[in-house]
């Protein structure tokens, strides 16, 4: 395994503190990912589904946990299902973990193959009222096509017509934002890795280079470090490309003169860090790059300190923008009587500025958590200011991960970020 997992001390207590929500008679049911095959007998890579690793570690394929606190029989009040790890099932992929590495990982005790579960979880919903099952939701994005959790859930309300199915995101999400103490070193493991690929690729950058060469340095160190893999597809943007905000081809030569914005991040133990810096290709800003890069990263150092609990992304995004609008009138991208005379349905910021400047990370890089939700100690969020000027084929944008506190955290607070320090560090490239 690349990464040393969770202690089951750390499952045990997600799962008390979920079951502790169930109403009395309920059970609840999460199941895996599907595996998604690619072609012949190859598959794409397998990203577990980040409540079932919330609550068990479990990360493999064809595993189901299910929990029934009420069950007249104790062994069966917590039970994973794993897939039979038969003889010719590793010679032909490999390791899959037996019924004692399960439990030993997870913390539960019963621990099934998945040909067993049919009849057994027959049992479970005789002896419940209720089920609670889980399905990804996201106020932003529907699922286009059936996941595993759909039709796990088509399923079950079929078989069982006259017993009440809930949804337990609106359960689990608030417990899965409170980051525990494992969790936040696994992220902050994840925010170094981070960190040491950006140091890493900025020593390659130089004109006429591809941005993918970038991208291979960043994944040669993430993964030397035992990142599993880039938390998000990495945006490795340069020129005019700098103001895509989710450019991912990573396939253009870089040019003297363009700045390259690096969005980027390593998973490690299935936690995601997320980073983004803006750079000049050729190691030196040029006056108006400068300037821009300098109100962002004004922008950047006033707000982190506002990740303290009681605010919100609302909260944060009001400051920002209101900091947007002085930055982009001392550029000279307007004037304050515009500003004024603006409609407010449609400000001038957001010509410039489109995006949010955070959202929750953990086990997604994107993770549970809403824009007006409470920050609460312990939560991580990004900070991420940006501007965007197409016209002038600048894109700068600068983003950390902080830990809210009292004095909020920043957990790449040594990774470079001031324009001497960055073009200090690509003196050598030429």
């Amino acid at each position: 395994m690349r990464y040393e997992p969770l202690s089951a001390e750390f499952y045990i207590r997600n799962r008390r503190n979920l079951t502790n929500e169930l109403p009395q008679d309920s059970i609840a049911v999460v199941v895996s990912h599907d595996e998604y095959p690619r072609c012949g007998d190859t598959t794409f890579p397998f990203r577990q589904n980040s409540d079932l690793l919330y609550l068990c570690g479990i990360d493999q394929e064809d595993t189901v946990l299910v929990m029934a606190p009420w069950h007249p029989k104790p062994s069966y009040r917590e039970i994973i299902f794993i897939k039979n790890p038969s003889p010719e099932k590793i010679i032909w992929f490999g390791h899959r973990l037996s019924k004692d590495d399960a439990s030993k990982l997870s913390g539960v005790k019963t621990i099934m193959f998945i040909e067993e579960m049919e009849s057994v979880l027959n049992d479970l919903l005789f002896h419940s009222r209720r089920a609670y099952l889980n399905i990804q939701e996201n106020p932003r994005m529907k699922s286009t096509f059936q996941t595993r959790e759909i039709r796990f859930a088509k399923e079950l309300i079929n078989d069982y017509p006259l017993h009440k199915f809930c949804r337990l995101a609106p359960i689990l999400r608030p417990l899965r934002v409170q980051k525990s103490v494992e969790e936040l070193s696994a992220i902050k493991k994840a925010c170094d890795i981070t960190g040491k690929a950006f140091l890493r690729a900025i020593k390659a950058v130089k004109p006429g280079k591809y941005e993918y060469e970038i991208e291979a340095e960043l994944t040669y160190e993430m993964l030397r470090n035992g990142a599993t893999t880039h938390s998000f597809a990495p945006i490795v943007a340069s020129g005019s490309d700098t103001c895509i905000l989710h450019y991912i081809k990573n396939d253009k030569i870089m040019n003297d003169g363009d700045l390259l914005l690096l969005d980027f991040g390593a998973e490690y133990a299935n936690y995601a860090g997320d980073c983004s810096r803006t750079i000049p290709v050729n190691g030196k800003f040029s006056p108006r790059q400068r300037a821009v890069y300098e109100a962002v990263l004004s922008i950047y150092k006033d707000t982190i300190p506002l990740f303290k609990p009681g605010m919100t992304i609302h909260k944060i995004n009001d400051f920002v923008f209101k900091r947007m609008d002085e930055e982009l009138i001392k550029l000279g991208l307007y004037t304050h009587e515009e500003v004024v005379n603006q409609n407010p349905n449609s400000p001038l910021f957001k010509k410039y500025y489109m995006h949010n400047t955070s959202h929750f990370i953990g086990l997604d890089v994107h993770d549970v958590g809403e824009r007006d939700w409470v920050f609460q100690p312990g939560n991580v969020l990004s900070c991420e200011p940006g501007i965007y000027i197409a016209e002038e084929g600048i894109g700068m944008r600068i983003e950390t991960d902080v830990v809210v506190a009292d004095n909020p955290i920043d957990l790449m607070a040594d990774l470079p970020v001031e324009v001497d320090d960055i073009e200090n560090l690509m003196k050598d490239n030429f």
